[in-house]
């Protein structure tokens, strides 16, 4: 077993990767800038170490981050997701200097960061993926060429992209024209590559994704499936597990899918298979993420399975706790990313001191974050400040759950996205699992919310559920 843990990341999944080596008896080392030194993954780890005065770099910089975990005696670097938690060089140099990398192999993350590559591998594996590009293209010709083919609307999709950017949709030619060279521009910028490849535009698809482990043994299983439809410009704001809206039979078949890919690319550690389901519930592979993801939480809720423990255990060279068999369902869980947003204004970013902050608790509820009454939200880093998981045996329960813990929740001193979040749970679309990719965008009326607290709503959401559930 592992002995002693550097943790290259920040926030609230750094304090969640010092948890869970807390309980394993893992010693953990926190690294910050500037910007970070009174976070409170630096007040939590059994060591922390600047990184620099720049709120960025230090985070970013694989050499520096592999010299000190062997100058802290540290056996292994667990990346979290975001920076270089999918950086193949950064796995390479951690396994030159004898430094485990708590995920996949450095190939494995080249091959599947490489989306044009991915997609071939899982075409090579029997993986249904979406009609586009053979490989990268080779200019805005192509792209034109290759449209007419398959029928617009189409995506242009940075190959080396991830987290929502250098994504344009194009709905005719036109369009393409005018986001071709600002999608090479942005993956450019963004992933340092300007290869850009098109895809088939699903419309208004489902947006499934499956948590798989796999360990160096060979064996490989599923955790099921979340559904991460509600979004806003590709990017997540509520998570459910399960899906409220697949039957047995594309549970079923998607989990098979995304094991198959996993055995595909020799995977191991934790990683999540993405894949849309169209209008007709056919299912294409989209992406694999090679991390742990930010709503693994929600898998943890409805498995019981601690997917950052098994992270580590993995990467200690043992196998997995459990067998396919042995993992079950049991009820849903749903994730909120509360975002230091505006919804109201554009979802503008809102940065400041904390002045209160409240955790809700109770049966069923769960909050990982790494802010504090008195906290300054730096403006350098994403802007998501805490989740708010909820879990209860049945939908309708879980609702009413959600609703009254984020009525519990209290965070003042800057904007964020909680009130928003009240405010999609009462819509009744939601509430009967009719949703999508499209949700947000289609449900404006839904930015018209007070930021008071809704007792009275709460209190009969609360009672439908009870007398839904007890059968009334």
């Amino acid at each position: 077993m592992l002995q002693k843990i550097l943790i290259a990341n920040r926030g609230e999944i750094a304090v969640r990767i010092i948890r869970a080596c807390a309980e394993m008896g893992i010693l953990s080392v926190a690294v910050h800038t500037d910007a970070d030194r009174h976070a409170l993954h630096v007040k939590k780890a059994d060591e922390a170490h600047s990184v620099g005065s720049d709120p960025l770099a230090g985070y970013l910089n694989p050499h520096r981050l592999v010299n000190l975990a062997l100058e802290t005696g540290c056996d292994a670097i667990h990346p979290g997701y975001g920076f270089l938690s999918e950086n193949a060089e950064f796995a390479e140099i951690c396994s030159r200097r004898g430094i485990r990398f708590i995920g996949p192999p450095a190939e494995v993350i080249r091959r599947m960061g490489d989306k044009t590559e991915a997609r071939r591998t899982m075409q090579q594996a029997g993986v249904p993926v979406i009609p586009g590009s053979e490989g990268n293209l080779a200019g805005l010709d192509e792209a034109l060429r290759l449209a007419e083919t398959i029928g617009y609307p189409v995506m242009l999709k940075a190959t080396s992209g991830g987290g929502g950017r250098g994504i344009r949709r194009c709905n005719d030619a036109q369009a393409l024209r005018q986001n071709y060279q600002r999608v090479v521009s942005e993956a450019t910028k963004a992933f340092g590559r300007a290869e850009v490849f098109l895809e088939k535009c699903i419309v208004d698809p489902r947006h499934i994704e499956v948590q798989i482990l796999a360990d160096r043994h060979g064996n490989v299983i599923h955790l099921f499936e979340r559904d991460c439809s509600i979004q806003r410009r590709n990017q997540k704001l509520i998570e459910i597990a399960p899906s409220p809206q697949l039957d047995d039979e594309q549970r079923r078949t998607v989990c098979e899918l995304a094991v198959k890919a996993a055995r595909a690319v020799g995977y191991e550690n934790a990683g999540t298979v993405e894949f849309l389901f169209d209008r007709d519930g056919r299912c294409y592979f989209m992406e694999m993420n090679t991390r742990v993801q930010v709503e693994h939480t929600i898998t943890e809720a409805i498995t019981g399975v601690d997917i950052v423990e098994e992270q580590i255990r993995i990467a200690s060279g043992l196998p997995l706790c459990y067998r396919q068999e042995e993992i079950q369902r049991r009820g849903y869980a749903m994730q909120f990313r509360i975002n230091a947003e505006d919804p109201r204004n554009d979802f503008l970013p809102s940065f400041g001191r904390i002045t209160r902050y409240y955790a809700p608790g109770g049966p069923g509820v769960r909050t990982d974050t790494a802010i504090y009454t008195g906290y300054d939200v730096p403006p350098y880093y994403d802007s998501m400040i805490a989740k708010l998981i909820v879990w209860a045996m049945s939908w309708d329960d879980v609702i009413a759950r959600g609703r009254r813990a984020l009525d519990d929740m209290e965070i003042s001193g800057i904007k964020t996205t909680r009130a928003y979040y009240q405010q999609i749970l009462r819509s009744e679309a939601f509430q009967q699992g009719r949703f999508d990719t499209g949700f947000v965008e289609r449900h404006p009326e839904l930015l018209r919310y007070s930021e008071k607290r809704d007792k009275a709503h709460v209190a009969t959401a609360i009672a439908a559920a009870i007398a839904a559930h007890a059968g009334l």
